[in-house]
């Protein structure tokens, strides 16, 4: 493993723990597609004890991707490891990652047990886990702030009952890179047989480090797996973002001296696959994946850039999936060549329903935008799959008037549980007009705490991607809608919001 990444995805698991981020199962599947075409070495497709929706859905994923290991985390109890164990049962390749606290402080006051009940639940653990599976990891719960004898004893036990991978996760972001680094470099020389597992890091963002320290675990402590998700997705500040980790041993290669398996052509697209289906739109100025991470606006860098490109440019957009927003198809197009089209971007629609429901939509918008790009394509599609998902609340069309001097004013038709619906509403602008009109007629009760809109490609012609995320009861959601109106992609939004929060999923959300 000495020459060798392991690069182990965590967003349909950890990534899914920001607020309003959670998916459908359909969804998960669509990002664990992306996430095997992006050639990632594991992927931890959710915490199958969580709730019935999170069982199904690593199941699944388990039945479906065949390139990447699967993973399902547990807590360190043979009911959640069980779970684990049934959800993964059809994966080719397979893996129970189970975690348990090993600070002090999480020890006493989050499970009140005392340093011996952890030890031997650990050991336990592992034990159990090692029944369905020889590919099994254990996690030290805020291993960056446990007691390090404790941390031997614990590891050097695991390792002993079989544990192949080690996971020392700096939890809630306390790390420094040199400080996290040389804990890991410590804990491998201190355990007498640290040589039987990978070790991996697994970083929080809160203080900006998470790639940074993860980077240190591997060049100073030896570590040869990173956890990460796309876009650094995650709860708080995020967790270590994939994009950035892959790319810097990529171009620093004479550095880190490892090798990847990943596909880095991919990563755009895995970037804006994920943003689409959680509404957490990239930050322009986001490393590797934002829109101006290969834009130069200085005079003196444009110039340097047309003359030789490695003056200012480190890596190529192309390298990372990046292309020229070509126009790719038009009104014209026929049903064979978007069909083709679709394959070219990945996108798999299950059956010729789907595809021609598709086409639909896309003769549509060639209607009204002249000129077509890839991510339009991929807007449409994800706004179909979506909409079909949870149809509790489905958009029919929508007519609004706004005029300077007068309160703006719309009515909205859609369907709610299948009983088409027309309501009316007034705001301080066409968006709150349509919001208060089904809102009319929904009476949700729900607080709305973002509204974001970003446009997809370039040009006032470009399709409008509007968030809007809603809290109710202490829930929170994501819903995304996309249309070259922005108040109709409103609409979209606010109604796919509603869906999620109709669809009362339950489940627990464990942190590492």
């Amino acid at each position: 493993m000495a020459d060798k990444l392991i690069i182990f995805d965590t967003t349909l698991r950890d990534g899914e723990q920001s607020p309003g981020a959670s998916m459908t199962k359909d969804e998960k599947i669509r990002i664990a597609k992306q996430l095997e075409r992006l050639k990632v070495d594991v992927i931890e497709a959710g915490f199958a004890a969580a709730s019935p929706g999170d069982f199904d859905s690593i199941k699944t994923i388990a039945g479906i991707i065949k390139d990447s290991t699967i993973c399902s985390l547990s807590r360190a109890n043979d009911r959640d490891i069980s779970r684990a164990a049934e959800a993964l049962a059809a994966a080719e390749r397979k893996r129970i990652h189970t975690f348990i606290a090993t600070s002090a402080l999480h020890m006493e006051k989050k499970l009140r047990m005392t340093p011996d009940q952890v030890f031997e639940q650990a050991k336990l653990a592992v034990r159990f886990a090692r029944k369905f599976t020889d590919d099994v990891e254990f996690s030290t719960e805020d291993g960056s702030r446990s007691d390090i004898d404790f941390l031997c004893k614990v590891i050097e036990a695991v390792i002993a009952e079989g544990a192949t991978t080690i996971n020392i996760p700096d939890t809630v972001g306390y790390g420094v890179p040199e400080l996290y680094g040389h804990l890991i470099k410590t804990l491998r020389e201190r355990v007498p047989n640290s040589d039987k597992a990978v070790w991996s890091v697994h970083c929080h963002n809160d203080l900006g480090m998470a790639v940074a320290n993860s980077l240190a675990g591997v060049y100073i402590g030896g570590a040869r797996q990173v956890e990460c998700t796309i876009n650094g997705l995650g709860e708080r500040a995020g967790n270590t973002a994939l994009e950035e980790v892959v790319m810097a041993m990529r171009t620093r290669k004479d550095h880190f001296k490892l090798d990847l398996n990943i596909d880095t052509s991919q990563i755009v697209a895995a970037s804006k696959l994920v943003s689409q289906i959680t509404g957490f739109a990239v930050q322009p100025n986001k490393a590797v994946v934002g829109a101006n991470a290969f834009a130069h606006a200085s005079g003196i860098h444009q110039d340097g850039v047309l003359k030789a490109r490695d003056t200012y440019e480190i890596m190529r957009a192309e390298d990372v999936g990046w292309t020229a927003n070509k126009i790719v198809l038009g009104k014209l197009s026929g049903r064979n060549a978007f069909k083709q089209r679709l394959e070219e971007l990945g996108i798999e629609l299950e059956s010729e329903t789907e595809v021609n429901a598709a086409f639909a939509r896309f003769k549509e918008l060639a209607d009204r935008k002249a000129e077509i790009f890839d991510e339009d394509i991929i807007a449409l599609v994800s706004d179909e799959q979506q909409s079909h998902d949870n149809e509790y609340y489905r958009f029919v069309s929508l007519s609004q008037h706004s005029e300077t001097g007068e309160r703006p004013a719309a009515k909205v038709v859609f369907t709610m549980d299948g009983k088409e619906l027309m309501c009316k509403g007034e705001g301080n602008g066409p968006v709150d007009a349509t919001v208060n009109a089904i809102e009319a007629e929904a009476k949700s009760g729900s607080e709305l705490l973002l509204f974001s809109v970003n446009a997809i490609t370039t040009g006032t012609q470009s399709q409008g991607e509007v968030t809007m995320r809603l809290s109710k009861a202490g829930r929170i959601v994501n819903g995304v809608g996309a249309d070259p109106d922005i108040v109709v992609a409103s609409a979209k939004a606010y109604l796919s919001a509603l869906n999620k929060l109709h669809s009362k999923t339950e489940k627990l959300n464990p942190q590492l």
